[in-house]
């Protein structure tokens, strides 16, 4: 079988059974793509009333590395797309901020996650959100259609960078936003070193480096990309915000 195959069946396994077993997971700010990791790769970074307002259900399913709604600068009636949206708690966020005029989708490759997401909606009564089936890297959405991406580390987990990037790109409107959380290798460690520190499926062995993540997104034609690391979550292995915009 195409090792890239079973890389993304092997992603698709791992959360799958997160979504119907969320207990087994420590929950929003405690765990995170891998628990065997003696960190907590979200740091904290959602507030007690973010959190407090969701279903438990969708912050028992977090699995990110970081709250990229906390700095995408969504605003009313902004169209959001979050890639790899699990069990929702990130598109049920960036759904407040962007108000009844706004619209926010959730594009997932897990028939599991999808359910728990659209049962979270629901119960949270949130109506301007669509979960969607599909890969990060083949869109399921039109040209030009979304101001905002956003994504909480699951673009490591992509077995084809360039090409989600790419998708990014094809999907914003000209002037539009990205704003992903996701872990990112410093400079120094190669490919082998970042195996050493996790697995694939555990965001960590498929991470980029600082420079990698830099140069795939300004050769799709992205500008003013910046990358803030947030906090460690390995040796040489960062938590990072990642911003960039679409040329007008």
């Amino acid at each position: 079988m195409n090792s890239n195959i079973e890389l993304r069946d092997k992603v698709r396994e791992r959360y799958a059974a997160s979504a119907v077993n969320t207990s087994g997971c420590c929950g929003a700010g405690n765990c995170g793509p891998d628990a065997t990791l003696d960190t907590d790769l979200t740091a904290g970074t959602y507030t007690e009333s973010e959190l407090s307002a969701l279903p438990s259900k969708a912050v028992e399913a977090s699995l990110g590395c970081g709250n990229p709604t906390a700095v995408a600068e969504l605003s009313e009636g902004d169209r959001v797309l979050d890639l790899g949206s699990g069990g929702g708690i990130d598109v049920l966020l960036s759904a407040k901020r962007v108000g009844p005029t706004g619209f926010v989708y959730g594009l997932d490759m897990t028939d599991e996650m999808l359910d728990l997401a659209r049962r979270n909606a629901a119960d949270a009564g949130t109506t301007n959100v669509e979960f969607l089936k599909g890969y990060i890297e083949e869109i399921p959405l039109a040209n030009d259609d979304l101001d905002v991406v956003i994504s909480n580390c699951v673009i490591n987990l992509s077995v084809d960078k360039p090409a989600v990037f790419a998708e990014i790109h094809r999907v914003l409107r000209p002037g539009g936003r990205v704003g992903i959380s996701d872990i990112v290798a410093q400079d120094w460690l190669t490919l082998p070193q970042r195996a050493e520190r996790g697995d694939w499926v555990g965001c960590i062995a498929g991470a980029l480096s600082y420079e990698e993540y830099q140069q795939g997104l300004e050769a799709v034609g992205f500008e003013q990309v910046t990358l803030t690391p947030t906090h460690a979550v390995a040796d040489g292995m960062d938590s990072v915000i990642i911003r960039a915009i679409k040329a007008s």
